[in-house]
């Protein structure tokens, strides 16, 4: 019988989840989660990576886990094993992102997986697996924002865009594809010594995480035209108030807080659009559009400055790493590693 390794969470003490311990396992198909009424597909899984999601659930914080044993890892890329529907054939390269995997169902901390086939995309051709998660569910997340702005009409030629968040995944993602689109960048961080960084993939301005986290007024100076906002709380506001008439603000992040400290008068005055992305229930034509344009608009230089591959065994303490603020870029992980 095929065996092969994978990173478990198990409740250390009933009720808690706090106390639950992630360590690696030796598994066997037979433990794979079967779905009764959906066509799955057994995936060999080639790269996960690390999001804040996984964190929370390798750290025990935010409870995102729902129930015991828990494979968690929210994205993977792979190749298809075996497939009971006609979408996915075997050697296809797959993507999944979202669907609550990692959170409620098995996810990509493993060698192999078992499925849902409506939870998977077709890799690009011109994209590796590695590739693919350099990118992950950060990076969709950021292509969606992206196409939320266009959506919304913004153009390079209306004026700079504002990014926070910048050194993460999201952030990163959004600063080098908005760049490589031709719009004005401006990175916000806490952390100046990644100026360097976020300047290579193509910011040309910076603001501190402190003077963007001052309360706002209900309307301030007109600045951006768009922004890609990881943070929420009182950032989101501070953005709000200093958006143009007619711009767009496209939010798709908490790490800051859930709360909006903000007043109407930037929509009722401005025209300002507040654009809600979320990369975790997107259909799949949203999803498939997507990593279209990250196959073409992302460029691979940039992705890889931005990756660093990881192996499973170093997941615990690469949680704790990304909950503190302290990982850059994407987190790559090798499952078989």
């Amino acid at each position: 019988m095929n065996t092969f390794n994978a990173l478990v969470v198990r409740e250390a003490e009933e009720g808690n989840p706090k106390t639950a311990a992630a360590s690696i396992e030796q598994l066997t198909d037979a433990d794979l989660p079967v779905y009764e009424g959906d066509e799955s597909v057994v995936v060999d899984i080639d790269y996960s990576s690390l999001n804040y999601k996984d964190g929370m659930a390798l750290t025990g914080k935010g409870r995102i886990i729902r129930s015991f044993p828990m494979v968690p890892g929210i994205d993977f890329a792979g190749t298809v094993v075996s497939s009971e529907s006609d979408r996915f054939a075997t050697g296809d390269g797959v993507i999944l992102t979202g669907w609550a995997v990692g959170e409620r169902y098995w996810g990509g901390y493993s060698e192999r997986q078992r499925v849902k086939a409506d939870w998977l995309v077709k890799r690009p051709d011109t994209m590796t697996s590695e590739q693919a998660m350099g990118i992950g569910t950060a990076g969709l997340t950021s292509m969606l924002c992206v196409l939320g702005l266009e959506a919304g009409g913004v153009q390079p030629d209306d004026g700079p865009v504002v990014v926070t968040g910048a050194a993460g995944g999201v952030g990163s993602v959004a600063i080098a594809l908005l760049a490589k689109l031709g719009y004005d960048v401006t990175a916000v961080t806490g952390r100046p010594e990644e100026h360097d960084y976020l300047q290579s993939l193509g910011a040309t301005a910076f603001l501190s995480r402190e003077e963007m986290s001052e309360d706002p007024k209900p309307l301030e100076g007109e600045t951006w035209a768009g922004a890609v906002d990881a943070v929420g709380s009182t950032m989101l506001a501070k953005i709000l108030a200093q958006t143009k008439h007619s711009g767009v603000v496209t939010a798709c992040g908490l790490a800051g807080g859930v709360d909006l400290p903000s007043t109407v008068m930037p929509f009722i005055l401005r025209g300002v659009r507040l654009q809600g992305i979320d990369s975790v229930m997107a259909p799949t034509a949203d999803r498939d559009a997507a990593w279209a344009r990250l196959a073409t608009d992302l460029p691979s230089d940039l992705l890889a400055t931005m990756s660093e591959i990881v192996p499973m065994s170093s997941l615990p303490e690469q949680g704790e790493a990304i909950m503190a603020g302290k990982t850059r870029g994407r987190v790559v992980v090798d499952p078989s590693a």
